[in-house]
């Protein structure tokens, strides 16, 4: 299967469709489902979304000050960024389709952060919720690809000595043992998100989950 690269031009478009649904997606969720848990651990739906728009308004001086901030540690200054924009759901939505075109750190390498995360966040949402949807093909290969250069997710690492097969797309990646299933849910477990394990099978899924 083919193995090039989408262009700066194309990652940027796929990450601003990407923002513009899950902006649609966010109307259309009750107060209760805000303060829903997802799947990170510990950050409601509101939490989630924060994170999200955290780093849009900071340029790349002001994320490398909230990072010291956080100890230059990910989470801490994640967590920062969450307690900043401790806004309402509108407030939220509105950030979210005013920065539609990625801004930053979220710009990096022509919107892969922005389509990759969003994506990933989108689903750490909609799967607690029971709110699945159909992901548009050329977004997610594009996103299995990137996710795989990506070492902040972790998805190089989990993925290392694996073939990697999307039972729904044309896409595959990697050699080893294969670990087969929906591409979203490779997506997921290799993000580190143990919710997708079981719908994945294949002789490197065990190696898999002990990974996530």
């Amino acid at each position: 299967m083919s193995s090039q690269e989408p262009n700066a031009d194309d990652v940027m478009t796929l990450a601003m469709r990407e923002r513009g649904d899950f902006a649609d997606f966010l109307g259309t969720l009750t107060p209760q489902q805000w303060e829903a848990p997802s799947l990170c651990d510990g950050w409601t739906v509101r939490d989630v979304i924060a994170h999200v728009i955290s780093y849009e308004e900071l340029g790349w001086a002001g994320t490398i000050k909230r990072f010291a901030r956080g100890g230059f540690v990910f989470s801490k200054a994640n967590e920062i960024g969450i307690r900043e924009y401790s806004r309402s759901p509108q407030e939220l939505i509105d950030l979210l389709r005013a920065h539609q075109r990625p801004r930053g750190v979220t710009a990096a390498r022509g919107g892969m952060i922005a389509l990759v995360d969003g994506m990933i966040h989108q689903q750490d949402i909609r799967r607690p919720l029971g709110m699945p949807r159909e992901i548009p093909h050329d977004r997610l290969r594009t996103a299995l690809r990137l996710a795989l250069t990506a070492p902040p997710i972790g998805a190089p690492k989990r993925a290392r000595g694996l073939t990697l097969v999307a039972t729904d797309l044309d896409w595959s990646r990697g050699s080893g043992p294969e670990v087969r299933g929906p591409g979203e849910a490779l997506l997921m477990a290799i993000a580190g998100r143990g919710h997708a394990i079981n719908e994945l099978s294949g002789p490197g899924q065990a190696l898999l989950a002990e990974r996530t």
